[in-house]
């Protein structure tokens, strides 16, 4: 199968994500050094895709890149190229335009396609590998909300941001007697608030699999209050919801794939608090600032790891496939599988939630014993 490619390509489509660059140079490197493979890179998604704005990669213009953010190739995530907006007689119509896609590819004597993205991204890489594109796909998100891999790349460093976020939002707490509260992102899967609310020391964790009640949160408060601590400090994942609510949606964007964007539920919880605990309560939402920068050690580990796993599929001519991590091992797993799978979420009763709860975090799904959990020592004036 390998002397049969001879040229390959790589895109990356939706949200940027620390740890795209370092992909990109891993699949460049080991195609170029190892078999000697041209390597082309698709501009802006799908839309380069269908534009045919290609660029020859290689190792003097992908060297460097490791440890910045983004991603060189650019990126879209409204170009789906099976329902693509076209002007027709003065009117935006909606058309398959995917066969401009393939011929494009074509005339570039492109072997194999790498695809680098999340939902909306795989699932036209499966479309494309089902019009006989040689596809390879590689998972991207903060998130971590992929059910068929363990890790996705980028989210340690989400994580990192948001912990070092929740430090530096602890001192400002402690100083003016305030409740401090840091909506993270997450989409519908509370991973990364779960991460860093217990790296952080957060109070109470708010996250989309367990819905809260804010009377729960308040009682955990008071009786810190109570035993003088005059702040707290709650980290509250943007999917979040109280127990008789429902998630707070900023905005729909109409024409993209995934139209929701949540937000806001950071506010909603320090006016709830507030009001119910009567320290003065201010919202950080953390928002961009976790996807971009610098990506940590261990995403520019991994994403060289995803990186040459997929080079080796392309190898040994597993397409259609998408990389996967599982356990320590690189493995794999068919885009016909992983398109359409259930979200991975956090399981309510799983260790590391438990583990929150042993240290004191509460989630607000209970009424915890907070007398227990925080005793009857006050704290004594260290100044």
């Amino acid at each position: 199968m390998m002397d049969e490619i001879k040229r390959i390509a790589i895109m990356t489509g939706g949200g940027d994500c620390p740890g795209l660059n370092a992909v990109i140079r891993a699949v460049t490197r080991k195609a170029i050094i190892e078999n000697h493979w041209e390597v082309v890179g698709i501009r802006n998604g799908y839309n380069g895709l269908y534009y045919g704005n290609f660029v020859d990669l290689d190792l003097f213009n992908t060297s460097g890149i490791l440890q910045e953010g983004g991603t060189i190739l650019f990126s879209s995530n409204k170009d789906n190229l099976f329902k693509y907006q076209v002007e027709e007689n003065g009117k935006t119509v909606i058309k398959d335009v995917s066969d401009v896609g393939v011929e494009n590819l074509k005339n570039a004597g492109i072997d194999v396609l790498f695809v680098v993205g999340g939902d909306g991204t795989l699932t036209s890489a499966r479309d494309f590998a089902r019009k006989g594109v040689k596809v390879i796909a590689i998972p991207k998100t903060i998130d971590n909300d992929l059910a068929s891999t363990d890790t996705t790349f980028g989210f340690s460093t989400a994580v990192d941001v948001a912990t070092e976020a929740l430090d530096r939002l602890h001192t400002t707490a402690a100083s003016h007697h305030r409740i401090m509260v840091l909506e993270v992102m997450g989409r519908y899967a509370g991973w990364i608030a779960l991460h860093a609310g217990i790296a952080g020391g957060a109070d109470a964790i708010l996250i989309p699999e367990i819905p809260y009640n804010i009377n729960y949160v308040a009682a955990k408060i008071m009786r810190r209050k109570e035993i003088g601590k005059n702040f707290s400090v709650i980290v509250v994942a943007e999917g979040a919801k109280p127990l008789d609510g429902e998630m707070v949606v900023q905005s729909v964007v109409a024409d993209s794939p995934d139209p929701i964007r949540l937000g806001g539920i950071g506010n909603k919880v320090a006016l709830d608090l507030h009001e119910l605990c009567g320290n003065e309560s201010r919202a950080t939402i953390l928002g961009h600032l976790q996807r971009g920068g610098s990506p940590s050690s261990a995403d520019r580990i991994l994403s060289s790891r995803y990186g040459i796993a997929a080079v080796e599929l392309a190898e040994k001519g597993l397409f259609g496939n998408m990389v996967t991590l599982k356990g320590t091992e690189m493995s794999y797993d068919s885009l016909e599988h992983v398109i359409g799978q259930v979200t991975k979420n956090v399981d309510p009763n799983c260790e590391m939630v438990r583990a929150a709860k042993s240290l004191g975090i509460v989630f607000g799904d209970e009424e915890v014993d907070v007398y227990r959990v925080l005793g009857d020592q006050k704290v004594s004036d260290r100044f």
